[in-house]
């Protein structure tokens, strides 16, 4: 997915950045960057790979070539950013997080109007750098910025900083989060809530969608008011969201832990003990405990001190291997025991199938498994939360293929809970893990959990239906931002 962070203050800033931007970490495993601007030297930004090392130990020794009283920095899971732009607009740096699905075609078109792209990673288009060259097509910022939200299929929420001041913009459709902060002498804005308490901020509000504003130390200016249809994307409090931070106000751990209090209620399922799969799986699991009253024990733990992150490497291969080292298993807790795990998600079933087996040869009785959201039916086109290329490297449509012949047929069928299509289906993922049972929360009660209505949240992997809301939003989209 990515993060990204920013600040303008009346003092240098350059540590709140780097502490900022850092917090971020978790969003992403490809590259970081960061940008300032001086009054006197303008412009200095460094940019690293993260695949093979961490954000802190990438930066730290090179903070002192920073300052400034304004940057913005980035943890990207896709391009080399920010991008430094020269343009009618006047000079800026500008770092996205974006899904653009359709970059080529864009792109096509930009290069038919003698256009051209100058920075290019594994041979392929910055995405970045094509949003900076549609702003710029624009009169102002906000004409710019409107034109990108009119021109791609994904969504793209972006920091820009100029020479004046700092410009959020969140996705048309309010995929991602932008959260704004403020203390004494300087504004933030962030993906993550969790930047702000450690550095003195306190949250002022949420970015609505499409909402563009600008910052400066001491103002915050709306420059285009928020849209009022919304499709945030409900994984940010199941997945990959941290657990202190809040979206539209909704804290991530209070929703998981409702969301597994809810399951832990209703599940009749004879157990002895709850365990959550670290990380995101624990929220859930402590919720699951008091819905169930069964006790809270760590059977399985994360390794912390190697494997501190919870995205791992972009090599499948590698990514397994990462998935079962960092996990250690607890055998004095797994002995004997009838054992609940909850997990956030099953995407392909890997890195369950060789937890389960461990579980069982520790000398667990029994190993079932409660997942804190709806079985993942179809893939995201909106935000890459996971590495997955193709809908086949999800346990679901590979099971749907094996059953019916097409991993494309009856879909809805199998999205929808209780169905038999989709009992059959949930069974036949048991059976391949080597679970003694596995239940998926239901999507109502994820929903209830996180207590927005369903029409302003994205459910599209688990139902598919933001396809409709997609098509709905054309005529608008033609009618506020072509020009």
């Amino acid at each position: 997915m990515g993060g990204f962070f920013g600040t303008i203050a009346t003092k240098s800033c350059v540590n709140d950045l780097f502490y900022g931007t850092d917090y971020n970490s978790h969003l992403g495993t490809k590259r970081a960057g960061m940008v300032m601007f001086d009054k006197e030297t303008g412009f200095s930004r460094k940019i690293h790979n993260l695949e093979r090392d961490y954000f802190r130990s990438k930066f730290e020794d090179e903070l002192d070539s920073f300052s400034g009283n304004q940057g913005i920095g980035v943890i990207s899971d896709t391009d080399p950013q920010p991008i430094i732009v020269n343009s009618h607009l006047g000079r800026y740096a500008v770092v996205t997080v974006a899904k653009i699905n359709n970059l080529r075609e864009i792109a096509d078109e930009l290069l038919e109007r003698r256009m051209h792209f100058s920075e290019l990673s594994a041979n392929t288009i910055n995405q970045t750098e094509l949003v900076a060259l549609l702003i710029n097509m624009g009169r102002t910022f906000v004409e710019g910025i409107n034109l990108v939200y009119s021109k791609i299929n994904g969504s793209c929420s972006m920091l820009i900083m100029t020479e004046k001041g700092l410009i959020a913009a969140r996705d048309f459709l309010g995929r991602t989060p932008i959260v704004i902060g403020k203390k004494d002498g300087a504004y933030a804005v962030s993906s993550e809530s969790t930047s702000f308490p450690n550095l003195e901020y306190h949250r002022v509000r949420d970015l609505g969608p499409g909402e563009i504003v600008f910052l400066t130390a001491d103002s915050l200016e709306v420059l285009q008011e928020p849209l009022k249809r919304e499709q945030i994307c409900s994984f940010l409090w199941v997945y990959y969201g941290f657990p202190a931070s809040d979206y539209n106000g909704i804290n991530v751990e209070a929703v998981r832990e409702r969301n597994g209090e809810m399951m832990g209620a209703k599940d009749d399922t004879e157990v002895d003990c709850v365990c959550g799969v670290p990380d995101s799986g624990v929220g859930m699991a402590l919720g699951y405990a008091d819905g169930k009253g069964v006790p809270y024990k760590r059977a399985v733990l994360k390794y912390t001190p190697t494997w501190p992150r919870s995205f791992t490497p972009g090599n499948q291969e590698r990514r397994a291997l990462v998935a079962k080292m960092k996990l250690i298993p607890n055998p004095a807790l797994l002995k004997d025991q009838r054992v609940v795990f909850c997990d956030d998600s099953i995407v392909r079933g890997t890195q369950l199938k060789d937890n389960v087996k461990t579980f069982f040869e520790y000398g667990a009785k029994e190993v079932h498994c409660r997942i804190s959201c709806p079985p993942l039916v179809y893939g995201c086109p909106f935000i890459g939360f996971t590495s997955s290329k193709s809908d086949m490297e999800l346990i679901t449509r590979r099971i749907i293929k094996d059953f019916e012949g097409d991993d494309k047929k009856n879909l809805e069928k199998y999205a929808q809970t209780d169905s038999p299509e989709y009992k059959r289906m949930v069974d036949e993922i048991a059976k391949r893990l080597g679970l003694t049972s596995l239940k998926f929360a239901k999507l109502e009660d994820l929903v209830e959990a996180i207590g927005m209505p369903k029409c302003k949240l994205c459910t599209h992997c688990f139902d598919g239906s933001s396809y409709c809301h997609e098509r709905d939003m054309e005529d608008e989209r033609q009618l506020k931002l072509d020009f």
